[in-house]
């Protein structure tokens, strides 16, 4: 197992969380776009809500983890549900009218005083996650939209029992490279 990520800050939570459990995981800083493995050595690559929302070309992080994948190996990745773009980040009745277009691709930034971005989340509909795939040479084995569990009432961010119960908030996306790939 190795762990990945591009925050330096992340890693240093990782090096803690490892240390204090005890179970040591090799931990790299690499560009999820280009990743510092050798191609077909990996069996399962995994990424919950990790690169995807978050790099511009996600399409290139695909054909990278198909590149390290070995035939038959398994790519599973959590993103934010892209339907969740067309309806303000409120989780009661306020969140539950479409303000914005769900075609619409522009990226969800959010800005400092000084106007300096501090965060950034790409949209891409699922058509364009299942083409990215496709192109790719992954095959989709799975889209798992999880429903908000019955008798859940806990406020986590923008996401409650009000919209939960109308539309999913993660897209969990299972998929393999096939056996016989190059």
């Amino acid at each position: 197992m190795v762990a990945l990520d591009l925050s330096a800050g992340q890693l240093r939570h990782a090096r803690t969380l490892s240390a204090s459990s005890g179970v040591a995981v090799p931990l790299v800083q690499a560009d999820a776009t280009r990743l510092p493995l050798a191609d077909a050595s990996v069996d399962t690559a995994c990424s919950a809500f990790g690169a995807i929302p978050f790099v511009a070309d996600s399409a290139a992080v695909m054909r990278e983890v198909a590149r390290v994948l070995r035939p038959g190996g398994r790519w599973v990745f959590s993103t934010t549900h892209p339907m969740i773009w067309s309806f303000p980040d409120h989780p009661g009745k306020e969140g539950l009218t479409v303000v914005r277009s769900y075609f619409d691709r522009r990226a969800y930034v959010e800005r400092d005083w000084a106007g300096r971005t501090t965060y950034a989340e790409t949209h891409r509909t699922l058509g364009d996650r299942v083409r990215e795939l496709v192109a790719a040479d992954l095959r989709l084995l799975d889209l798992v939209e999880p429903e908000w569990p019955a008798g859940h009432d806990r406020i986590w961010g923008q996401w409650g029992p009000v919209r939960g119960r109308f539309f999913p908030s993660t897209a969990i996306f299972v998929t393999d490279k096939p056996a016989g790939s190059a």
